[in-house]
């Protein structure tokens, strides 16, 4: 198919990116500092999205999945899966849905921020209640009991209010708190003069899920993705990491250079990139027997490019759909979507920890 519609290829590159932000330190603290200020330019330049994915448990050897389809665009993902329990005995499981890590400790955009909009769970068409935890990190070390045995709340660990575009009262640090958080490197110090918190903060939503012996459960889910969106580049680099990361051809970057020579000087094409972690679905028993994808483009000319096993067809004007069987999905998804009318902005919504 034309490079209009998209480029799928076999290569692979794995997603580094999940959402990480680096720790706060005072000697990086002026780069930060302008990195934070800038959010909103950069995120319009393009720097990577935040990957949220699928919903996981713990590996199972009773429950398969048994169908997948996954429907992806810069507005909305959407998930729909048919799970069976082919054990003799019905079996129950927390389900999770772990959230992009952010740090808790400086925000100039929401962008990349909290927690996604729209997101729902529906389980054999009914609504399902969903409840929040979180995990708060230093470096690689949990240490979310420690900050409660400060005496922080969980408000005051998975949302700080200084320097963020959430308007969110929180109880502010006292004193003999925030000097022994010092102490510990729990706090750093932005500019030589503010300490806000060192730490990350993973939020992840789950529930709990009977899964009756030899009984289909059919679960959906949607979200509004974090993207990097807006006027795009005037340019795709030397074209090495793009190609590593979304595969285009010759006839992509043909098509992409005609789009951007229309735009005189600047060279700009809309375009708004998005990821999702597919490798969750390895958690299940045979990986995923019968998987669907699905790109859905804004509009019949954007281009779409990816990197993704398979055979896409056209289904209609906006829509490219690939299927697979047995699939146990080695690295996760990563789509551009080019030449895109206006701007996206799925912002994150402030942090809600609830019961």
């Amino acid at each position: 198919m034309g490079a209009t519609d998209f480029r799928a290829a076999a290569a692979y590159r794995s997603r580094t990116g999940q959402g990480r932000v680096m720790r706060v330190h005072t000697v990086l603290a002026a780069a930060v500092l302008a990195l934070a200020c800038s959010a909103p330019a950069v995120a319009n330049d393009g720097i990577g999205s935040v990957s949220a994915g699928g919903i996981l448990f713990g590996k199972t050897d009773a429950v398969a999945m048994k169908k997948e389809v996954l429907s992806v665009s810069a507005e909305l993902i959407k998930v729909e899966y048919e799970f069976l329990n082919e054990s003799k005995a019905d079996v129950e499981e927390t389900i999770f849905f772990p959230l992009p890590e952010y740090s808790s400790g400086y925000h100039g955009s929401p962008t990349y921020y909290g927690q996604p909009q729209q997101f729902s769970v529906e389980v054999d068409g009914k609504r399902k209640a969903y409840q929040t935890t979180f995990v708060a990190k230093l470096d690689s070390n949990d240490v979310t009991a420690r900050l409660h045995q400060l005496g922080l709340s969980d408000a005051q660990i998975a949302y700080f209010p200084s320097h963020t575009p959430f308007d969110k009262k929180v109880a502010p640090l006292t004193a003999a708190q925030s000097k022994i958080m010092i102490r510990e490197g729990l706090l750093a110090q932005l500019y030589d003069e503010e300490w806000v918190p060192a730490w990350t903060v993973k939020v992840i939503y789950l529930w709990q899920q009977k899964f009756p012996a030899g009984k289909v459960v059919r679960v959906r889910h949607q979200y509004a993705p974090f993207v990097a969106a807006g006027p795009g580049a005037s340019y795709l680099g030397d074209g090495n990491e793009f190609e590593k990361k979304y595969c285009g051809d010759k006839a992509f970057y043909k098509t992409w250079n005609r789009l951007a020579a229309k735009q005189g000087e600047s060279g700009f094409v809309n375009a708004v990139w998005v990821s999702y972690i597919l490798t969750t679905g390895n958690t299940w028993k045979n990986g995923i027997e019968d998987f669907t994808l699905n790109l859905i483009k804004g509009k019949p000319d954007e281009l779409v490019s990816l990197c993704f096993p398979g055979t896409f067809s056209k289904i209609n004007p906006t829509t490219l759909q690939v299927k697979l069987r047995n699939f146990h999905p080695k690295q996760d998804l990563d789509v551009y979507f080019g030449n895109v009318e206006g701007t996206v902005a799925n912002d994150g919504v402030a942090p809600q920890i609830r019961p």
